[in-house]
This record gives structure tokens, C-alpha cells and sequence, in this order.
């Protein structure tokens, strides 16, 4: 944990936490006068009647309530964009991408936003946009919300810190963050350059996966989730507030921080997790497992067992299948999976897929290991083998995966990206 911060533990947990003491009522949400003359404000990512086990609710006690602010107005997009993807149709063809350039121009989070590819409908709350994140400058001023989904981000380059109405979260490569739906924040880098991945979710609220047969421990514990301690901002002046709400991006001038919560309590708040922390469970004897079983968190959809998004890592680890080719078997699947790359080798691509990379496996579109990588794991000796220095991520989701226009037709495109497999051998010899 970053010294420099402190947290609350506990995935879902009801925390409560305050800057000032006794800013937090006792015994009730909404007293005729909260102390320090502070505003109480509710805020909800579920509805009202979502069951108790589902619902998800803050009540925030700040300087001034949410509705001190100006009147919206359109602006630019840019290269973000959010589903359904309507611009160009959506090939079946695998897709494999080089990182995003860092700008040469000062750039910060929100005009360094371009989005890879999306599916489901933001209106209909179903669904995922994924995007990357290139910047090389602080918000300054500027305050953003996302009103379509909460935000996971996957850090690939540098570090930052997420200030956030409920406190500060400082983030790096090998963590993850996650933002939810309608809560306002800043990006500070601490840095001169981040880049990163996020999955915008449409849809329910992440959760950590069920462990079934593994029983009571493994994979994701709830005690390795950290959230923010409040953390106020009292300050006035002309900034900015930023929304993307309905595909679109509005902003209004605001004439404080809306940073400004002292003390809050509930259980919708942004939070960390190290993937370093997630306990892997693998094969001891034979076959390569499915990738389900290193989920971190997932999305559920209305079917069970079938994701939304899962997210999904693959982490150094020992394999020691016997009698078994280890790297991901080829496939087909009726899930979409898109693939990024946070630091060393994929095992299955050991060449052109790069760190800050990005690939596309969509419903039904043939994949696997390259043909030198299948020659060499064919022929390996099968001792007990520690992969090492990787750390590979997928978004995973039920719904095909719309490329944009711009991740179609722009310079990232690795074009020639079939050719990994033309050099698969025909071996049959037949009876």
C-alpha cells in the first residue's frame, strides 16, 4: 500500500468514513441539520428496490449539494465514442492492434480518451466500451463524471492518482481502479506520461466472481480491495465539469471543486485492487484450463454464468501439466474477447503482440497460438515451468465486440496481423 494514502478494506463492504470529526450522523442519513453545516445528498448506482443484496447506495455530506452547478452544453467528442457501434460494420476478421502514441501536444485524461471498440447499448444498460487512456498532463480545473457506466481502468504506463468525491486513490501498472457510474473525479499524474485501458461497463455493477468447487479461498478476496478515505476539496474559481452522459460529452462551468464530500457512508464507492494479490488456481495434472478461472471480476448478464464482461488476467504462475500443450489451446467461442498487454510476452504471442497492444477474438472468429509458438510448446520439454515478467488482461463479454472507425482504419491497425499463422504445417499422414 502507497504510504502516502490511507484505505478502507473490504469489497461491498458498508464503510463509512470522515474527514472532520462528527461530520458523519449517528443513527440516522438526513438530519434537519448536519454538523459543520454541511448539505446531506443520497446517491444510488442501483435502483431503489434493487434487493438488498444488489443495492448500492452513498450518502454523501458535502459543502454544497450536486445541483450548484451551470447549465450544459455539447462538446466534442473527439475520438470517443459509445455504443451500439453504428459507423462501420463490424468484421469477423481477428484484429490486433500497436499502442496508442502518448501525444506530442499537452494532453490531459479526458482529451487523451479514444475508444477501441464497443457492444450492447449504453441506453439499455447493457453491454461495454473499451477505450485507452493516453496523457501527459494533469486535469487542471476540469472535473469529469460518466453517467453510461462505471469505469475500470488498467493502467499499462505510469502512475496516477484518481481524486474522487469520496477521496484519493493512487494507481499504478500491475493495480486496477474502478469508478462507478456518476461518481465525479480528476486525474493527477505523477508521471510525465500514463497510458492505460478501461472498460467502460454499461451494465450491473462489478462483482467478484463465484468460487464454486474451489471452495471458501482463491482467486479475488474481499479483503484485498481497498477504498478511499474522504478527502475534501473546499476550494472556489472557475472550473469545469466534464459529463458523458448518453454517448455524448456536455460541459458546464461550476464555480467550486465538487470534490467537496467530508464524510460519506455506503457501499458505491471507487476502489484498488493489485492484481499481484490474486490467487491463482491452475491444472496439476493435465489439459490447459479455461481462462474462466482467472477472472477477477465479472458483470453479470441475465444469464447465468454468461457474462456482460468478465475481467479476466493472466498472471506469472507455475504450469506443469503433464502430457499437455500449455499454451491456450486453438479456439472458437461464442464469447468475444478482446485482449491488452501491461508488461512482458503473452505466451500464446511472443512476437507483434506488445505491451500497450490490443487484440480482438470476436464470437465465432477462429484463434490460437501463432505457428512458432505452437512448434516450440509441440516440442518442449514438459518440466515444471515459473512464467514469469508477463501480465496480460481481457475484457470478455457475451455480446460481439464492434471495432470503431478509427480502430479499423487507423494507424494502430496491424494489418498483416493473419500472417502469425500462415506458417501452421499440415503434419496429417492419414491411417
Amino acid at each position: 500500500m502507497n504510504t502516502e494514502f490511507q484505505y478502507l478494506t473490504g469489497f461491498g463492504n458498508e464503510l463509512e468514513t470522515e474527514a472532520l470529526p462528527g461530520a458523519l450522523p449517528i443513527g440516522q442519513f438526513s438530519p434537519q441539520k448536519v454538523k459543520y453545516d454541511l448539505y446531506a445528498e443520497q446517491y444510488n448506482t442501483t435502483a431503489f428496490t434493487a434487493p438488498r443484496a444488489d443495492n448500492r447506495r452513498n450518502w454523501f455530506y458535502r459543502i454544497r449539494p450536486s445541483v450548484v452547478q451551470g447549465d450544459y452544453e455539447p462538446l466534442d467528442n473527439g475520438l470517443l465514442r459509445t455504443a451500439p457501434i453504428t459507423e462501420v460494420p463490424t468484421p469477423p476478421t481477428m484484429l490486433r492492434w500497436n499502442p496508442v502514441a502518448i501525444p506530442n501536444k499537452p494532453t490531459d485524461f479526458i482529451d487523451g480518451l479514444v475508444t477501441m471498440a464497443a457492444n450492447g447499448s449504453a441506453n439499455g444498460q447493457s453491454g461495454i466500451g473499451i477505450h485507452v487512456y493516453v496523457a501527459n498532463k494533469s486535469m487542471q480545473g476540469r472535473y469529469f463524471y460518466n453517467a453510461d457506466g462505471e469505469l475500470l481502468f488498467v493502467p499499462q504506463l505510469g502512475r496516477l492518482i484518481l481524486h474522487t468525491e469520496c477521496g484519493k486513490l493512487a494507481i499504478k501498472p500491475g493495480e486496477i481502479a474502478v469508478i462507478p457510474r456518476g461518481i465525479k473525479f480528476s486525474v493527477e499524474l505523477t508521471d510525465s506520461e500514463v497510458r492505460g485501458y478501461i472498460c467502460e461497463n454499461y451494465g450491473h455493477p462489478l462483482v467478484l466472481p463465484e468460487r464454486g468447487p474451489v471452495g471458501a479461498n482463491g482467486y479475488t478476496n474481499q479483503r484485498d480491495f481497498q477504498y478511499p478515505v474522504a478527502a475534501f476539496e473546499d476550494l472556489e474559481g472557475n472550473f469545469e465539469l466534464v459529463a458523458k452522459f448518453n454517448g455524448n460529452l456536455f460541459r458546464c462551468d461550476i464555480g467550486h471543486s465538487p470534490l467537496d464530500v467530508v464524510a460519506w457512508t455506503g457501499n458505491s464507492a471507487p476502489y484498488k485492487y493489485d492484481l499481484a494479490r490474486f490467487n491463482v488456481m491452475n491444472t496439476v495434472s493435465f489439459d490447459h484450463p479455461d481462462p474462466s478461472i482467472f477472472t477477477v471480476l465479472t458483470s453479470p448478464s441475465g444469464t447465468p454464468g454468461v457474462a456482460n464482461v468478465d475481467f479476466v488476467i493472466f498472471p506469472p504462475r507455475w504450469m506443469v501439466a503433464e502430457n499437455t500443450f500449455r499454451p491456450p489451446y486453438y479456439h472458437r467461442n461464442i464469447m468475444s474477447e478482446f485482449m491488452g498487454l501491461i508488461h512482458g510476452v503473452y505466451d500464446a504471442k511472443e512476437h507483434g503482440f506488445v505491451p500497450g497492444g490490443m487484440s480482438l477474438h470476436n464470437c465465432m472468429s477462429p484463434h490460437g497460438p501463432e505457428a512458432e509458438v505452437f512448434e516450440k510448446a509441440s516440442n518442449a520439454e514438459l518440466a515444471p515451468q515459473r512464467y514469469e515478467n508477463t501480465l496480460a488482461f481481457m475484457f470478455e463479454s457475451r455480446y460481439v465486440i464492434s471495432p470503431t472507425k478509427y480502430a479499423l482504419e487507423g494507424k494502430e491497425r496491424q494489418t498483416n496481423y493473419a500472417d502469425c499463422w500462415k506458417g501452421i504445417k499440415k503434419y496429417f499422414k492419414g491411417a
